[in-house]
């Protein structure tokens, strides 16, 4: 397993459609176990391929419920409701935060590496990264979804609400 590269913002592979996943052999095996490297070195919620610069459907997300990281190759989301809105931050934009608004509740529908369907209902962060690496696969990133990044002192004010609730 190595640590992979992950691309910014301005980069053209983040602004590309991810195509699906075909073959689930070692190559595949290969770059999910260096996306979770590369995942947990760099302590986020997710990780989508195209921001390893590699244009497949599959990403990882860090499952709040069972603390491990899920794999989902060509996912989609079957079903999503309520919301939420929170602070949302991206590896692939660094630094920079913004408050975006969710569903509060996602299922999505996804193969595992070895070419298994199977379906995931979560609710909260989990159901946030889910849509937010998803997006990532179509060539979006969560900056589309803001009004503006917050300042420094607004990303402070922000964190001692949410510590106060």
């Amino acid at each position: 397993m190595a640590l992979r590269n992950i691309v910014v913002e301005g980069d053209e592979c983040l602004n590309k459609v991810c195509r699906p996943v075909t073959a689930f052999g070692p190559r595949l095996h290969q770059l999910l176990d260096d996306m979770c490297d590369t995942l947990a070195e760099a302590n986020g919620a997710g990780l989508a391929a195209p921001q390893v610069g590699v244009l497949r459907r599959c990403c990882l997300v860090l499952d709040e419920r069972t603390e491990s990281y899920v794999e989902l190759i060509n996912p989609t989301i079957v079903s999503a409701s309520g919301e939420q809105t929170g602070l949302e931050g991206c590896l692939s934009v660094p630094g920079k935060w913004g408050i975006v608004t969710r569903p509060y509740k996602v299922k999505v529908r996804a193969q595992d590496r070895f070419g298994n369907w199977f379906e995931l209902e979560r609710e909260e962060l989990t159901a946030r990264a889910f849509c937010h690496e998803l997006e990532h696969l179509d060539g979006h990133l969560f900056v589309e979804h803001i009004d503006h990044f917050l300042t420094d002192e607004e990303l402070r004010t922000y964190l001692e609400e949410e510590e106060g609730e």
